[in-house]
């Protein structure tokens, strides 16, 4: 999780500075200063039930998808007005890094509000989940108390953006419905967007 977070990061930083919510590198300092926080709250696998750390991570992924989704709709606006990128290489990087940032930042926002989030997850909880991983059906080909790390909802999140379409992992709840869907029609316009321009731009 730590690692994804700091991609989401540099990932942010590294874009043109019209696409950045800030000409500076905040974002990376901010993400790092929040991670380490959590960490010494909470080392190991993730299993101390505390209200501020959910706040803090929550905190933390809202800056991702916010810093994110502004880079977005800044990259579609800048597409739509024929007014930024020269060469298809920029467009296709700074799209592609905004494609893998939403990614994970809907990969975050499942590992963080699935059954309770991670701590209540690592402590055995008895809430319903709301994405059924195939591990939870054959159990036989995992180990005894088995259950979704952050990995898993990294896997699906990409796989989501990828095939715009259910994967082996059945979202069960309406909010998780919801997100799956967003995720795959976001995925799709940017792709759809990215790609026409710089075919465009080749020709």
């Amino acid at each position: 999780m730590a690692a994804a977070v700091l991609v989401a990061a540099v990932l942010h930083s590294l874009l043109p500075p019209e696409l950045r919510v800030q000409s500076s590198h905040v974002l990376p300092w901010v993400s790092v200063a929040f991670l380490i926080i959590l960490v010494f709250a909470d080392p190991g696998r993730i299993d101390r039930v505390r209200t501020w750390t959910r706040v803090v991570t929550d905190l933390l992924i809202a800056l991702i998808t916010v810093a994110n989704a502004y880079a977005a709709v800044m990259l579609v606006a800048g597409i739509l007005d024929n007014a930024s990128f020269e060469t298809p290489r920029e467009l296709l990087a700074a799209g592609g890094s905004v494609w893998i940032t939403n990614a994970i930042a809907f990969a975050l926002w499942f590992w963080d509000l699935d059954r309770g989030g991670a701590a209540e997850r690592a402590r055995g909880t008895k809430r319903t989940p709301a994405f059924i991983f195939p591990e939870m059906q054959h159990t036989d080909h995992v180990e005894p108390g088995w259950y979704p790390k952050f990995i898993d909802y990294l896997a699906f999140s990409f796989a989501t953006a990828t095939a715009f379409s259910p994967t082996d992992v059945s979202a069960v709840k309406p909010w998780a419905k919801a997100m799956v869907v967003t995720e795959s029609l976001l995925s799709l316009v940017l792709a759809t967007l990215v790609i026409a321009r710089a075919i465009n731009i080749l020709t």
